[in-house]
């Protein structure tokens, strides 16, 4: 019906009402400018200014399509820019896989962090074990994914993003809590809530090398997938736990938590995964935001130490 260089034509002679100066403005000479409105005119069907030798004035059909020819125009501009944008990595929608774990205290760092410095993306949250973020990013559902090592797939790339101790998780009443740090060793023959083979394979083959390094077997008394479950066998009084130190930010009350020493000093790990072959213009920018978020962290963590 009509062109987005028509209606600017029109916007600018309707503001100054004089076609010489909307000319000027516009950097073309009148005849072109005359043919421009000429066109819009005929493609909508209604005269939109009366000329004259002294004066030219907007029709009433003018003047009510003037608003909504500046708010066309507007939404080009806008809609332009926002294209470009996204093209550039600026603004658009990601994707983000992560374990329970990281959920408790990373999660929402990195979360706050991208509210602050990119305000314009759109964050998507998927929590899932590592094992499903890996089909979950080689389908394409998510474009980053939050796991537990290794990551061996030869179309992925991966970062270590964090790394932290344990913490052993006592019930009330436990003599062991009066100590200020544990060992393998405090836990040889004794209950001890463990991570299940399937759904939490990571922490159940690290706590089972930990323990067999030190010559120790605890008394397994139960097997759960989910840390916040195995701390709420803790606080029922069932048997102790070996849990990440982020999981003291659940905050459960009659939990006694306590350092638990192990080499290395800490041996979870979490590590940042994304597909070599990510189209999503979006996904770099989201990638140097979480590794600068993890170099700054280290580096508090090296000058603490």
């Amino acid at each position: 019906m009509f062109e987005l260089s028509q209606l600017r034509c029109f916007v600018v002679t309707a503001e100054e009402l004089h076609f010489g100066r909307a000319a000027s403005r516009l950097n073309m000479t009148q005849p072109p400018l005359s043919r421009q409105i000429q066109l819009l005119e005929r493609g909508l069907g209604v005269q939109l200014l009366e000329r004259s030798s002294r004066q030219v004035k907007l029709t009433p059909a003018g003047s009510t399509f003037l608003p909504e020819a500046r708010r066309i125009i507007k939404l080009a501009e806008t809609s332009a820019l926002a294209a470009r944008r996204v093209a550039k990595g600026d603004t658009g929608r990601v994707a983000i896989g992560f374990t329970a774990v990281s959920g408790y205290s990373f999660l929402p760092r990195i979360v706050a962090r991208a509210r602050e410095s990119l305000p314009q993306f759109e964050l998507e949250l998927f929590e899932m074990v590592t094992s499903d973020q890996f089909e979950a990013l080689m389908t394409g559902q998510i474009d980053i994914a939050f796991v537990r090592p290794p990551v061996e797939q030869a179309s992925f790339e991966s970062k270590p993003i964090l790394r932290e101790s344990l913490l052993a998780a006592l019930p009330a009443g436990d003599p062991r809590a009066e100590r200020r740090s544990l060992s393998p060793a405090d836990f040889d023959g004794r209950p001890l809530i463990m991570y299940s083979r399937i759904g939490a394979g990571y922490f159940n083959n690290m706590l089972t090398r930990l323990f067999e390094a030190a010559g120790v077997l605890p008394e397994y008394v139960q097997h759960v997938t989910q840390i916040h479950s195995m701390l709420g066998l803790v606080r029922a009084g069932l048997a102790a736990a070996i849990v990440p130190a982020s999981a003291i930010e659940l905050h459960m009350d009659e939990i006694q938590f306590r350092e638990f020493v192990t080499v290395p000093e800490q041996p979870v790990e979490l590590q940042m995964a994304w597909r070599r072959d990510n189209g999503n213009p979006a996904l770099q920018s989201m990638l140097k935001l979480c590794g600068e978020f993890a170099d700054h962290r280290a580096q508090g963590n090296a000058s603490e130490g």
